[in-house]
């Protein structure tokens, strides 16, 4: 059999597991037959679709600090330098010194802007001194279990944040998040996150098709991120525990999340945003198979059971040689969407709407428009919420995760009052219990 498979075979199978193995497709098909209105999932006004002009309005200076000056951090200057004009970085904080000046030079190099010695902060508070500095707009794109303490600081001190996502990879950073973000909320303060479908254009028009009620109730859904294995870093001479586990931080779970929370939140947070539906549990299993550094899985597989009792199969995987597939498809009572094609189709699979790119605008990186929308909104004096669903997102990959980990079948209750907490007693670059960090086994062993 071919490891690559064919996208309307897919999508096919995909159907057949999504509509008629939930629900019936027979008793579906005739039930819904005649062609009616729709009816909205949502009431119009009541739900967000941004303004994504090519980039954004000119206004007030915007000084910008970057925490985490790794290789998304240096993506994510590009983004916001080609987001608007009028923004200056002024900032940077990380807590390895050669990774802060590599930023640096690039920065003075491609954008003509120096940064003095006094703006960059080195260590594990750097981002303290960094918010104090005098920003307007912190980007923190440090590894993910770092992320809710620092945003919890930003808001205190009343700067806008854009938050890479993972922003919590266990229950206490998402309760840490969800109170902060309440306060920025409060405070009128921006707070963009990575989870950059939600300003990516054909995702954005097909939620509001959805939300119109195009695709009918949700019935379920399927969510894919399988692709080969990501980038590691071998230990080299005279790197302690700590300072290993920083710069190849993406393969250990108390940095990460594991992939199916730090990558994977991609497709859950889409479901979730689409259809509007709570996770009540979560069934999972996973496994290890060809991982070189770290402590995390290879693969996932979860079925999320909703609070009404819809199922979306979750999957994602990090293996070379397999068949990939990065993508969601969402199925409904009167059709279903997939991002594969971004297309909407009727119980029959004929494309009743599909994603026009069209010719008005120019900017469809999302990478770049999340930025446009966060600098629209701080230049407009109006306040903008994403943490919040973000870290609905995150948990219900902890779950996932969590639920594979131990064998068990593990609720929203459990999970966001659990004292689950990945943060470290102690940060320091020196030596670190190793046998605290490895694979974990689900079930009990015979």
């Amino acid at each position: 059999m071919s490891k690559e498979m064919n996208r309307r075979d897919f999508l096919q199978a995909s159907a057949l597991l999504g509509v008629t193995g939930l629900i019936g497709g027979s008793a579906l098909v005739s039930s819904c037959a005649g062609k009616s209105k729709n009816t909205p999932l949502r009431e119009a006004g009541s739900y967000y679709i941004p303004e994504l002009p090519d980039k954004a309005a000119d206004g007030k200076e915007i000084r910008v600090g970057v925490i985490g000056c790794g290789g998304r951090g240096s993506g994510a200057v590009d983004n916001v330098m080609e987001a608007a004009d009028g923004v200056k970085i002024v900032a940077l904080a990380d807590v390895f010194p050669d990774r802060l000046e590599s930023l640096r030079k690039k920065i003075r190099d491609r954008y003509n802007q120096e940064i003095p010695d006094e703006k960059c902060f080195i260590g594990f508070d750097a981002y303290k001194k960094l918010i104090d500095s005098g920003v307007d707009y912190v980007i923190n794109t440090t590894p993910p279990v770092f992320r809710p303490e620092q945003f919890k600081y930003a808001v205190e001190k009343g700067v806008h944040s854009f938050l890479e996502k993972p922003i919590a990879v266990d229950a206490k950073g998402y309760r840490t998040v969800m109170a902060a973000a309440k306060q920025a909320k409060a405070r009128n303060l921006v707070v963009v996150c990575g989870t950059q479908r939600h300003h990516q254009r054909p995702y954005v028009e097909a939620f509001q098709k959805i939300s119109e009620g195009m695709i009918g109730e949700i019935t379920g859904g399927n969510v894919y991120w399988n692709q080969g294995m990501l980038w590691y870093k071998n230990r080299e001479k005279g790197w302690s525990d700590m300072e290993w586990m920083i710069r190849d931080w993406v393969n250990w779970k108390w940095l990460s999340g594991d992939h199916i929370v730090e990558q994977h939140v991609h497709n859950i947070d889409v479901f979730l945003w689409m259809s509007g539906l709570k996770v009540a549990k979560a069934t999972g299993f996973g496994a290890r198979h060809r991982r070189i550094t770290g402590d995390q899985y290879d693969m996932f597989s979860v079925d999320f059971e909703m609070e009404n009792g819809v199922h979306l199969h979750s999957m994602c995987r990090q293996i070379d040689g397999c068949s990939n597939a990065v993508g969601e498809v969402i199925f409904g009572s009167k059709g279903s969407w997939n991002s594969f094609d971004h297309e909407i189709k009727d119980l029959n699979g004929n494309v009743i709407w599909k994603y026009d790119k069209g010719e008005v605008f120019k900017q469809h990186n999302p990478y770049v428009l999340e930025h446009v929308d966060a600098i629209n909104h701080i230049r407009q004096g109006k306040g903008l919420d994403e943490a919040i669903d973000c870290a609905v997102s995150c948990l219900a990959g902890v779950m996932g995760r969590e639920s594979a980990y131990a064998g068990s079948t593990v609720s929203w209750d459990q999970m966001s009052q659990s004292d689950l907490d990945y943060m470290q007693e102690k940060l320091e670059l020196g030596p670190m219990d190793m046998s605290r960090h490895v694979v974990m086994t689900p079930g009990v062993a015979k």
